[in-house]
């Protein structure tokens, strides 16, 4: 999506931004990034037929997934390119086929080059599952298209 000469530059305005234009398979998925700032990200997925496992429920892959993506969208919006170290899930409540939801991703904090991030994936006001990650930036790591970040 962006050019040779617009990525680091991009990346370091709208990491999260950027960092999604990236990602097939999020997209791939349906997910959507609705908001995003220094240190957070919100994103919305809704819940199709091919998410659900033998349960009638959404599999917890999936829900793992969309949390992961709304920590990697808050956690790369500083603009280095930043990758996961580390993360936890509580499922807290089952979704289903045709549930919105909506993934949340605050920094708790950043030192040095890691940091903490807490993800909280609702359905309206009901939380389906907590996440924590934990990341850590790459330095010289080449961005898509050779540019490095």
């Amino acid at each position: 999506m962006f050019g040779r000469g617009t990525y680091v530059e991009a990346r370091v305005r709208h990491g999260a931004e950027a960092m999604f234009a990236g990602d097939r398979a999020s997209q791939g998925l349906g997910i959507e990034l609705v908001e995003s700032g220094e240190g957070f990200a919100r994103l919305r997925m809704t819940v199709t037929d091919a998410m659900v496992n033998g349960h009638g429920t959404a599999h917890g892959g999936y829900v793992f997934l969309f949390a992961d993506t709304a920590f990697a969208c808050a956690c790369n919006s500083h603009g280095p390119v930043t990758v996961a170290a580390g993360a936890d899930i509580t499922f807290v409540a089952p979704a289903r086929e045709g549930d919105v939801l909506d993934a949340t991703a605050h920094e708790r904090t950043r030192y040095g080059r890691s940091g903490i991030y807490d993800v909280s994936v609702l359905r309206g006001e009901q939380v389906i599952a907590e996440f924590r990650g934990r990341s850590r930036s790459r330095t010289g790591v080449t961005g898509p298209e050779g540019a490095t970040a």
